[in-house]
């Protein structure tokens, strides 16, 4: 089994490049849909998140990701305590997902915090998914996101630059959906089956 990491920062992309990898035939674990469902009511993340960050974060007894966002987007602790509680459930969730993949399959572990974590050596390859900062910006900007948080949130990550060390493979989207859509196409034939079929 081929194991690869994508990864991005917010705005990049990332998200609809591993949409078209799973389009292609890829088992696909998106990180950011695990630390929703890790933190679920009812799960042991739900009880410690809500030990350290009090119930003022709940909305109809669920965790409120936009309350939850404005406190660890202002305080780096926050930040990182939220992380050590959310993380190591993530990668077992993961884990639990590829274990489950056919040998000759292609798992595509979607990390945006990649770098962060430093968790590059856990993949076979890294793919990193770049796009100018203006254009981020302003595809977060038509997602409804005011320019404040979208400052707070590409300050809180990992310059594309040190994402792009850690690459093995770079993807470029600056451009339509239809130029990421054929730049992931010909990653995948060109780098990733013939991989596959070794």
């Amino acid at each position: 089994m081929l194991s690869i990491a994508l990864t991005g920062g917010i705005g990049s992309g990332k998200s609809l490049a591993g949409e078209f990898f799973q389009e292609l035939g890829a088992v696909v674990i998106d990180s950011d849909q695990l630390a929703r469902e890790v933190i679920e009511r009812g799960t042991e993340g739900f009880d410690e998140v809500l030990s350290r960050f009090g119930d003022g974060i709940l909305n109809g007894g669920e965790i409120d990701r936009s309350k939850l966002a404005e406190i660890v987007f202002k305080d780096e602790s926050a930040r990182r305590d939220l992380e050590e509680i959310i993380h190591p459930k993530v990668r077992e969730a993961a884990l639990k997902i590829a274990a489950r993949v056919p040998s000759d399959g292609v798992v595509i572990n979607q990390i945006p915090l990649l770098f962060e974590t430093k968790g590059a050596g856990r993949f076979d390859f890294v793919i990193t998914v770049s796009a100018d900062l203006e254009v981020r910006k302003a595809r977060l900007n038509e997602r409804g996101l005011k320019s404040y948080e979208i400052e707070r949130r590409i300050s809180a990550q990992a310059t594309d630059s040190q994402r792009e060390s850690i690459a093995n493979f770079i993807i470029r989207n600056n451009g339509s959906v239809e130029e990421l859509e054929r730049a992931v196409a010909e990653l995948w034939e060109r780098e990733i089956l013939p991989r596959v079929k070794k």
